[in-house]
């Protein structure tokens, strides 16, 4: 005679709930990436949970046991990992450095059961395409591969060349489905009555805005459901940056023209803080 239905149902929703509450007592590590043993255990524990949901004939509570058991050998094995490097590298393994001052360490890659072909796929997926741009990588235990290229093929940052950038912050997300949203709003500095300024500007009504954006400048940017109508881009920083720019060129062209000297040195002394300023707020003036 087969499994009562019913009795089904109650052990597979309280194995749900037990399954559950465990793994959120083992930590989101074992979600998010699975040493070998984990793997194992979770195996393990979906064969159990199984065996208990529809193995009727069987002792309901022995399968809890066993189920509670090989969940708390990994918070045991956790608690010891912590204490103990020696029994951390037993479990999750050591990197392993595979490409040491742009060399293949070919001992390293058989030790690690990996061919020239598995390192090549894996510089590919960190954007290194030829082996001879790699200056260092680092097989970690999960299996991933991190690299570090040679210093002259690097790509260039704002402070390699000195250039003043400034600080981003995360945007505030202010509509969403046409709705306002005020506390997301407020710590912004801005209001409603901003807002729905802004969208004048951009001609767009509220009930038409699917998603909208207010980054750390006060730019508002908006997705609309009518994908068809083209939005106007801001300009307002832009022609800002253009004035004080012609203001600099004006102070200096007053520079030649005047016949005082009192009046020339003025002008330059001005025009060159100008350019100062100008040099300042120009990566916060950029669209």
């Amino acid at each position: 005679m087969g499994p009562n239905w019913l009795e089904v149902i109650l052990r597979s929703i309280i194995t749900l709930i037990v399954l559950f509450f465990l793994t959120k007592m083992l930590g989101r590590k074992q979600i998010s990436q699975l040493s070998l043993f984990e793997y194992i255990i979770g195996i393990v524990v979906g064969g159990i949970a199984a065996e208990i949901s529809t193995g009727v004939g069987q002792n309901f509570l022995n399968g809890m046991y066993s189920l509670l058991i090989w969940a708390l050998i990994p918070v045991l094995l956790t608690y010891l990992s912590l204490k103990s490097k020696k029994v951390r590298d037993f479990l999750d393994g050591a990197p392993v450095v595979v490409i040491k001052d742009g060399k293949i360490q070919e001992d390293s890659l058989t030790k690690e059961k990996h061919t020239v072909d598995d390192l090549a796929s894996l510089l590919r997926k960190k954007n290194a395409f030829n082996i001879a741009d790699v200056e260092f990588a680092v097989l970690e235990p999960s299996g991933e591969l991190n690299v570090l290229l040679k210093k002259e093929k690097q790509p260039i940052t704002p402070k390699d060349i000195q250039l003043q950038v400034a600080p981003e912050k995360e945007p505030k997300t202010v509509i969403s489905e046409g709705m306002i949203l005020d506390e997301a709003l407020g710590f912004t500095g801005y209001n409603r009555s901003w807002l729905k300024a802004e969208l004048e500007k951009l001609n767009v009504a509220l009930d038409n805005v699917f998603l909208g954006q207010v980054d750390a400048y006060g730019k508002l940017t908006v997705d609309i459901y009518d994908d068809k109508i083209q939005l106007p881009k801001s300009q307002e920083r832009t022609l800002l940056l253009a004035t004080l720019k012609k203001c600099q060129a004006d102070l200096e062209l007053f520079t030649l023209a005047t016949e005082s000297k009192s009046a020339s040195e003025m002008y330059q002394n001005n025009a060159q803080r100008l350019e100062m300023m100008v040099e300042k707020l120009k990566p916060y003036l950029k669209e």
